[in-house]
C-alpha cells in the first residue's frame, strides 16, 4: 500500500510499504482522508519532535523514523482482531491516535494523555493516517454514525483538542470567550465554544481566516488587531468587564499579552498551541487580576463528546476544510501551502486511497 514516510526534517516520501496486519486486539481500518496538522508541519520544518529520531526508538512502540505520518483520520472498517467483538466490518470510525502504555487505564477520570513516554499514532510510530490503511488497537477507535461524512470526520480529532481546551478551561453557557489565533485549532475551538452557549469573540490578522471564522458563524466578534485596538474593543463588547475565559491559539506573545490584558478578574487564560520558544507573560496583571494560566495537551476521553456535537447538528464541520488533494501531492500541494501560502488553505485533508 502507498503511505507518506517521514525520514528527517525536509524528507518526507511517499512509498509502498506493507499493509498492517489486524492482529488480536486490533481493528483494521481502510483509511478515507486524514488532515494535515500543524504538528506535522512542525516536524517537516523543525523535526524530529514527536518523532523518534532513525536509531532511536519510542520506548513504547519501539519505533524510530522513518514512520508514517498522519494522526487526523476517518476510515471504514475492513477487519476485526480476535476479541475485538464490538466492531463490526463496514463501520465508519475516527481514530484517538494515542500511543500509551498497555497498563495505563483510559477511564473516565484517568489522565491517560499525560502519562509517561505518551506519543501519538501517526508520529511515534504504529501507522498513520496518511495511508491506504491502519491497524489500531480497539481502544482507540470510536465508531461515528454514517451520517457525518467521511471527510469531515476527519476533522474529528482537531474538533477533539478544542473540546479540551474548553473543559480545561471552566467555562460555561452565558460566558464571553476571547479566541486569539483563527486557524485550524482556534477556529474549531470557536466552534465548540459556540456549541456550548458561550459568546466567542475572535482576533486574527488573516483575511482567509477571518473570512471563515465569518461564514462558519463560530464568532460572534471578529477582531483585526491591524485595525482596532483589541483590548479597547473587547472593554466595549463587554462593558468593561473584560472577557471571562480566553484561549491562546498562535505561539505569538504579542497575542498572549493581549489576552491577558483582555481578561476579566478571576478569569481564565488557557494556552492552547504549541510553543517552540520560551514565552513572557505580564506576571503583574495575573497576579493583580487573580488569574488562571492553565496548559492544555490533546485530549482525554473527549472524542464521544465531540462526536456527539456534531452527529447532533450542533457543529457543522464542512466550512473548515479549504482543500482536499491525493496522497501523491502530500508535500506539493499539502505542506509546501500550508508553510509558504497559509492565507490560501485553512484545512488541507488528504485521500490515501483514490476511489
Amino acid at each position: 500500500m502507498k503511505a507518506a514516510r517521514f525520514y528527517d526534517r525536509g524528507d518526507i516520501r511517499i512509498e509502498d510499504i506493507p499493509e498492517p496486519v489486524v492482529e488480536p486486539g486490533t481493528v483494521g481500518i481502510e483509511v478515507a482522508w486524514c488532515g494535515i496538522c500543524g504538528t506535522d508541519l512542525h516536524e517537516f520544518m523543525e523535526g524530529p519532535i514527536f518523532i523518534p529520531p532513525c536509531g532511536h526508538p519510542h520506548p513504547i512502540s519501539k519505533e524510530s523514523a522513518p514512520v508514517t505520518m498522519g494522526h487526523e483520520f476517518s476510515g471504514v472498517v475492513y477487519a476485526v482482531g480476535e476479541g475485538v467483538s464490538d466492531i463490526e466490518v463496514g463501520q465508519h470510525v475516527v481514530v484517538e491516535p494515542y500511543i500509551v502504555a498497555d497498563d495505563v487505564p483510559t477511564g473516565p477520570g484517568d489522565k491517560y494523555h499525560l502519562s509517561k513516554n505518551m506519543n501519538f499514532i501517526g508520529l511515534g510510530g504504529r501507522g498513520g493516517g496518511l495511508s491506504e490503511k491502519i491497524a489500531v488497537k480497539r481502544r482507540w477507535v470510536h465508531p461515528i454514525s454514517k451520517d457525518i461524512p467521511l471527510d469531515q470526520a476527519a476533522l474529528i480529532e482537531p474538533l477533539s483538542v478544542g473540546h479540551h481546551a474548553f473543559t480545561r478551561s471552566g467555562a460555561k453557557a452565558g460566558d464571553v470567550a476571547l479566541v486569539g489565533g483563527a486557524g485550524p485549532i482556534g477556529l474549531l475551538l470557536s466552534a465548540i465554544l459556540k456549541a456550548k452557549g458561550l459568546s466567542v469573540i475572535v482576533t486574527e490578522l488573516s483575511s482567509v481566516r477571518k473570512q471563515k471564522a465569518s461564514e462558519s458563524g463560530v464568532a460572534d466578534h471578529i477582531l483585526d488587531p491591524s485595525e482596532v485596538d483589541v483590548v479597547e474593543e473587547v472593554m466595549k463588547i463587554t462593558d468593561g468587564r473584560g472577557v471571562d475565559v480566553a484561549f491562546e491559539c498562535s505561539s505569538v506573545n504579542k497575542v498572549l499579552d493581549t489576552l491577558v490584558a483582555a481578561t476579566a478578574s478571576a478569569g481564565v487564560v488557557v494556552i492552547v498551541s504549541i510553543w517552540s520558544h520560551p514565552a513572557t507573560v505580564n506576571v503583574h496583571s495575573v497576579v493583580m487580576k487573580e488569574l488562571d494560566v492553565r496548559g492544555t495537551i490533546a485530549y482525554c476521553n473527549d472524542h464521544q463528546e465531540t462526536i456527539r456535537l456534531v452527529e447532533e447538528g450542533k457543529i457543522d464541520l464542512e466550512p473548515f476544510i479549504t482543500q482536499r488533494i491525493q496522497l501523491d501531492d502530500l508535500v506539493s500541494k499539502g505542506f509546501d501551502t500550508l508553510i509558504h501560502n497559509n492565507e490560501s488553505a485553512v484545512k488541507i485533508i488528504v485521500q490515501p486511497r483514490i476511489s
